[in-house]
């Protein structure tokens, strides 16, 4: 699976705005402590195995704390790492290492994090059509960055915003009044608007599935279905007409213990919000290696 483009303008306002949080320009305990002369290397290495991802955050951390910081990245988005394996390399201004050493390896824990939890999820399905998704639980402010990871791992992204496509879910269903009232409503509205986006309707059972699939949509999001449902809806879909460009996407519930049996019933996508909101951050140590020396003069 290909890697998303790093979102560096995102990341950008993100750095800006992690470094204003931690307050980064009034360093007191580093400005007090660490000679101001001071150069050293620094190390980012790993505690624990997993998949390296956000490495291109570091530099905008040092661009907008100490540019004259080195940074020498010694493996890439979506490798695979084990424990004690070194992940990047940097020399400059002790100071500037250790200011921003908290900010770094949060990015960078929650990245790699991400990036291990889905290459988990990725492994899991391998050998079926299924692809894993993301979804919008990302954390506020973060989301570019957060779905950026899920490609290091191996998956997928979902819709980035609101207006990326249709999603009928639940509340849109109830509130328009049924699953056919919400597609018609959601067509008449594109309509007028004089464009066209793909529409995946949330469907809680085999017979809303049907009536969407009979209104014509080529995308149902299957919510905690069983697989046994999840194989009446495929046989569904493959008595249809044209049944085959119909994507079918499971969600909800969805964990390593039973992925692969989703997976197996033949499903295309199975979206995941604990991609995002439930990865544990890698286990990452940043240290100044003894090599640390005054600055020449």
């Amino acid at each position: 699976m290909k890697i998303a483009e790093f979102p560096a303008s995102a990341a950008r306002v993100s750095v800006a705005a992690a470094l204003t949080e931690d307050m980064a320009a009034a360093d007191i305990t580093t400005l007090w402590s660490v000679p101001a002369d001071l150069i050293a290397t620094a190390e980012i290495s790993t505690r624990q195995p997993g998949v390296a991802a956000g490495l291109p955050v570091i530099p905008e951390v040092f661009a907008q704390t100490d540019p004259e910081v080195q940074v020498e990245a010694l493996v890439a988005d979506g490798a695979r790492v084990r424990a004690g394996d070194v992940l990047v390399r940097l020399t400059g201004s002790a100071r500037s290492l250790v200011t921003a050493e908290r900010t770094v390896l949060n990015f960078l824990q929650r990245l790699c994090g991400i990036a291990t939890v889905t290459d988990r999820f990725v492994q899991a399905v391998a050998g079926t059509p299924a692809r894993i998704l993301d979804t919008r639980k990302t954390a506020p402010g973060l989301r570019a960055l957060d779905k950026y990871a899920v490609t290091a791992g191996g998956g997928s992204n979902h819709r980035l915003g609101l207006a990326a496509m249709v999603l009928l879910k639940e509340n849109h269903i109830t509130a328009a009044g049924g699953v056919t009232a919400a597609i018609e409503a959601v067509r008449k509205g594109m309509a007028e608007a004089g464009t066209s986006v793909p529409i995946d309707v949330e469907v809680q059972n085999v017979a809303q599935a049907r009536e969407a699939l009979e209104a014509g949509v080529g995308w149902l999001l299957l919510d905690n279905m069983e697989p046994a449902d999840i194989e009446e809806v495929l046989r569904m879909r493959a008595g249809r007409p044209g049944g085959s460009e119909i994507l079918l996407e499971a969600s909800g519930n969805v964990t390593l213990d039973r992925v692969r049996v989703i997976a197996d019933t033949g499903v295309d996508l199975i979206s995941i919000g604990a991609l995002t909101h439930s990865a544990p951050a890698l286990d990452l140590t940043m240290l100044i290696t003894m090599d640390a020396a005054p600055r020449p003069t």
